[in-house]
């Protein structure tokens, strides 16, 4: 416990660090782009000289950049990201909005992708050089190979359009009053083809990796040692080879945990999804800087709280992670 206690601190302390250069690099790389939200207002509305010098006084854009940046960092303190110059309300709001929509599709793309994929490639790696280990490992690299938006797309077709099977787009049925488990099971509905788009192109990468890891540990001592105690087969890949194996797949859905909320920018904007994602995508459009700043911090947090988690869970699986920090 203590040794997890120590992680953590460390952890921590390293997070705000990583937080603020990530808070100063986007502030300063979304000045350096051409326009602002003003200029986007204006193109969309219509609008005056006077207009146009009214909106920036109000919306702060008449000051220097530095000046911004330490007024921006200077309300991060008091935890306030500011009001969204598109919706006219406090970003926060609007970030609690779409985030439980965001998370509910990370969770369930993950837990299919890691779930799934780490069935497959024990069923793959119990038996190195096979038929099936051979199918399961072509089929999951040209399923790697294919885009998401376009394994997105290829699901609405089938299954939305030609088949009817499943809804189009969108979170839950719109005025469809429903409430407790009828209002579940449309949101699930809603679910199963963005959480399929998303979480089949990570469930290719678990599954290599798996029964990469298991081809690995087949020519271990400890499994040579096993085999000789006569040990079953079922025995040592359950018990031995998978356990062994699954550790570097922990650490891996650490660090996929970025590139799946990037993921979800595409499958949020293909299936309409009202998530961070798509709410990123109109933050870009309207040029709202203070609201994509706070979506980036929002999904930077995540990102490091999912890794905390996995560091967390892997010292508990194995013992040596974390000891030469705990005695630092």
């Amino acid at each position: 416990m203590n040794r997890a206690l120590t992680l953590i601190r460390r952890r921590l302390v390293g997070s705000i660090f990583v937080l603020l250069i990530v808070v100063i690099g986007t502030f300063l790389l979304l000045e350096a782009a051409p326009g602002d939200a003003v200029d986007a207002y204006i193109v969309s509305t219509g609008g005056d000289a006077g207009m146009i010098e009214l909106l920036r006084h109000r919306w702060g854009l008449d000051q220097s950049e530095l000046t911004r940046l330490a007024n921006y960092l200077w309300a991060l303190l008091h935890l306030d990201l500011g009001q969204s110059v598109t919706f006219s309300r406090p970003i926060r709001d609007v970030i609690l909005e779409r985030l439980p929509t965001t998370l509910l599709l990370m969770v369930s793309a993950t837990a299919l992708s890691f779930g799934l994929g780490s069935a497959l490639g024990i069923y793959a790696g119990a038996r190195p050089g096979s038929f099936r280990d051979r199918f399961l490992s072509i089929g999951s690299l040209a399923l790697y190979a294919v885009p998401g938006f376009w394994l997105g797309l290829v699901l609405i077709v089938v299954f939305a359009v030609d088949l009817r099977w499943l809804p189009i787009g969108g979170i839950e049925t719109l005025a469809s009053d429903k409430t407790g488990l009828a209002r579940a099971v449309d949101i699930a509905a809603h679910l199963v083809l963005p959480v399929s788009a998303l979480g089949f192109i990570y469930l290719a990468l678990y599954l290599r990796m798996m029964r990469a890891g298991m081809a690995e540990a087949w020519r271990q001592d400890f499994v040579l040692a096993a085999r000789a105690r006569g040990l079953s087969r079922r025995r040592i890949v359950l018990a031995h080879v998978a356990r062994n194996a699954l550790l570097p797949l922990i650490t891996m859905l650490g660090l996929q945990s970025a590139q799946m909320l990037g993921g979800s920018v595409v499958i949020e904007s293909v299936f309409a999804v009202p998530g961070l994602g798509r709410l990123a995508q109109e933050a870009v459009a309207s040029r709202d800087t203070p609201l994509l700043l706070g979506i980036i911090l929002t999904s930077a947090v995540l990102v490091i709280a999912i890794n905390l988690a996995v560091d967390i869970a892997y010292a508990f699986l194995d013992p040596r992670v974390g000891a030469g920090e705990a005695g630092a």
